[in-house]
């Protein structure tokens, strides 16, 4: 394994997740440890990991396994120490989103907040999503002919779901205010990766500070006057004489743009340059961009270079045995999405890239499972669509300035940038 930079010593493994090695290209490890040790013990995040599909795929709809465990016992009867006080801000609002949230708790909340993805609501934002999309696209390809080309994560991927997002909420979508908007995303995502710095730290919970008053007075504006927008709507979302809280009304709405932002941009991105890299793949869809072929690349992409690549869960039994490992009460397991939808038990030639691939076959987890499914799914995969069919109608000849990094950052799994040209 030594090609790898990995170290299998039965079940244990040592695989350092910040190696360049591992993070620009992790699917050939992950093949390594399906061979090897599809349960593992990864020694660097000290979680017991699952890689195969099925494993992945039934423990995300496992109800013994859950995103809280504080709600059936307090941190003292864990074991935990107590949250330090510089970062409670941050976790005051992160441990209030859905899906940080379970039963009873979670039913609630989901059941509240989903009236605003139904699916009759989210395809109402398809013109202007499309008038967006173009727009973008004039804007690089008037400006960025020259053999340089331009970065289409900076261009094209970002702005598009971030302004969605904004529209959405009903703030304004001027540079000033998305670019606030993304600052504080990115500020508090960055409490997710492994060996987070204290200024990470720090800048979180400024951003959470910023963002919670940002969205106070917005809510407060709307209460007065309510409008067509997200905001208004949870204000008013009712069910069985339940409504939010106002702090659960916010913390919802940092969920929208946080968990939908981050993975958006990267399946644009990542999916761009996998077509790229793919030419007989780019060229059959720019030569035939049907709804329906755009709806398959679509699903494809978020399966082949998955947004998404660890996700964690906690015990909510005691002895609880899975796979002949058995955990106790509280402690934490992780599956491994991005090494589950190359499963080659699951998909057939998993480690190809494939835009024909039937959506009834192409069962991958990029949007998770169970309760926890991600809310947001119809709107990616509308924001996902749109981009994408006007990106191949507009450039056809899209190619490649330079082969792209990904960033440090597992179990998030993007590029730096990705340098391309009109030609």
């Amino acid at each position: 394994m030594d090609a790898l930079h990995l170290e299998i010593d039965g079940q244990t493994v040592r695989l350092n997740p910040r190696d360049p090695h591992f993070f620009n290209n992790p699917y050939p490890y992950y093949e390594a440890l399906r061979q090897h040790a599809p349960v593992f013990y990864w020694h660097d995040f000290d979680l017991w990991c699952y890689l195969n599909h099925d494993d992945v795929s039934a423990l995300l709809r496992d109800r013994r396994l859950g995103r809280q465990v504080t709600h059936l016992r307090p941190r003292e009867q864990l074991g935990w120490p107590p949250i330090r006080a510089d970062v409670k801000p941050f976790y005051a609002v992160d441990d209030l989103s859905i899906i940080q949230q379970e039963p009873p708790n979670h039913t609630r909340l989901r059941g509240l907040v989903q009236k605003a993805f139904m699916a009759r609501q989210i395809e109402s934002l398809r013109p202007g999503l499309e008038a967006l999309c173009h727009t973008l696209l004039d804007r690089v390809l008037d400006e960025h002919t020259a053999p340089a080309g331009f970065d289409l994560l900076t261009a094209y991927a970002t702005p598009v779901p971030v302004t969605v997002i904004a529209q959405m909420l009903g703030v304004p979508t001027d540079t000033d205010t998305t670019d606030l908007l993304l600052r504080w995303s990115h500020a508090m995502v960055a409490m997710y990766e492994l060996g987070r710095s204290p200024e990470q730290e720090r800048r979180a919970v400024q951003a959470t500070h910023d963002f919670v008053a940002f969205l106070k007075a917005v809510v407060t504006e709307r209460r007065k006057q309510p409008q067509r927008d997200l905001i208004s709507l949870l204000i008013t979302a009712e069910e069985h004489g339940d409504r939010l809280t106002e702090d659960e009304l916010i913390a919802s709405c940092i969920q929208l743009l946080n968990a939908g932002h981050e993975a958006t941009v990267n399946v644009v991105g990542n999916g761009v340059f996998a077509l790229l890299s793919n030419p007989e793949q780019w060229s059959l869809l720019t030569h035939d961009p049907h709804p329906r072929r755009i709806a398959t690349a679509v699903e494809e992409l978020m399966r082949f270079d998955t947004p998404l690549h660890l996700f964690t869960r906690y015990v909510l039994e005691d002895a609880l045995v899975i796979r002949d490992q058995t955990y106790h009460f509280g402690q934490q397991v992780a599956l491994l999405l991005g090494a589950a939808n190359r499963d080659p038990a699951r998909f057939a030639h998993a480690s190809q890239l494939d835009i024909s691939r039937p959506v009834e076959h192409n069962l991958h987890v990029s949007l998770g499972g169970g309760i926890h499914f991600c809310l947001g799914a119809p709107l990616a995969r509308l924001e996902l669509a749109v981009a994408l069919e006007a990106l191949v109608k507009r450039a056809p000849g899209l190619q490649l300035v330079e082969q792209p990094q990904y960033r440090d950052a597992y179990h998030f799994h993007g590029l730096r940038a990705l340098r391309v040209r009109a030609a």
